[in-house]
């Protein structure tokens, strides 16, 4: 058994529990591309970036097209960058920036995502980007984190579905209506981050 078969299957483990909450498999909730596209509409990238929950591609294709280069990985194999790769567990940064759509769960990984993504940046000097749950925005068990890594810039998006497993017949599909916005974090930011409101219409 590969060390890359080994990891995957240890993360999976962290995902069980919001299999069982009625989320989709595994969080597979791909990004309609017009997320990404709001987001490059309004920030830029100076090097190469590291897209740690590619799924099928759905970030990472936007990315590139947009001429960036792209590292991409996942737990899972979904046939798009490299499959077995637990970015909770990565100790070293495989590109400048990060841009993703984490996994939620029901455990914090979100928190998780977001705790690594901001470890490396430290490393690199570069800015990482979540896709995020609004209400995340509003949670007394995330106040102290906002109040002490605030984000630069959060982009408030007025229209996105992100169906699980990209399917909208999905039993889980409910829990694809939610409300979206882009964190961003810049090294040396402090206080308040810069707010905008951006519209995904604009960009499909």
């Amino acid at each position: 058994m590969t060390t890359s078969t080994n990891r995957a299957q240890k993360g999976r483990a962290r995902y069980t529990a919001s299999r069982q909450a009625g989320r989709a498999p595994l969080e597979f909730y791909p990004t309609p591309p017009e997320a990404t596209r709001a987001l490059l509409s309004v920030e830029s990238f100076d090097g190469p970036i590291w897209e740690p929950a590619c799924g099928d591609g759905a970030i990472a294709t936007e990315l590139t097209k947009a001429g960036y280069q792209v590292t991409s990985t996942d737990l899972v194999d979904r046939g798009y960058g490299e499959g077995g790769y637990d970015f909770l567990k990565s100790e070293k940064p495989l590109a400048k920036h990060i841009i993703t759509n984490p996994p939620y769960g029901t455990h914090g990984l979100g928190d998780a995502f977001v705790r690594r993504a901001l470890i490396h940046a430290r490393q690199t000097g570069g800015n990482v980007a979540m896709l995020l749950n609004l209400r995340s925005l509003a949670n007394p068990d995330r106040h102290k984190k906002f109040i002490k890594t605030p984000p630069a810039a959060i982009y408030f998006l007025d229209e996105l579905t992100c169906w699980p497993e990209g399917k909208p017949t999905s039993k889980s599909a409910r829990i694809a209506r939610q409300q979206y916005y882009w964190a961003v974090w810049k090294p040396g930011h402090t206080g308040a981050p810069q707010c905008w409101w951006l519209s995904t219409r604009d960009f499909r």
